[in-house]
């Protein structure tokens, strides 16, 4: 592989990496552990086990992030968490 073949597939790596984001989920003292849960399994898609870790994650370290991709793809899931009431951004 050339010199110029190797930097084109890190620009490559690189661009796609920048397109990514991830909702992250904030701790609120409102919501219980089921609802955040349901919430992760229906608008995220998570496995049972994903749903609960991440609900417990959020609740001991105040945040976590609940879902990875583009910003396209993930704007109505998070549109969808903060209509059910949890606090949620895009970063």
């Amino acid at each position: 592989m050339s010199t110029k073949e190797k930097i084109k597939e890190q620009v490559d790596v690189s661009e796609k990496e920048t397109n990514q984001h991830e909702i992250v989920l904030h701790n609120d003292d409102i919501n219980t552990f089921d609802f955040v849960i349901d919430a992760l399994i229906s608008v995220c898609e998570h496995t049972v086990l994903q749903a609960e870790q991440c609900t417990i994650l959020v609740h001991y370290k105040g945040k976590a992030s609940v879902k990875t991709g583009e910003y396209k793809a993930l704007k109505s899931r998070c549109s969808k968490l903060l209509e059910m009431g949890l606090s949620a951004e895009i970063v």
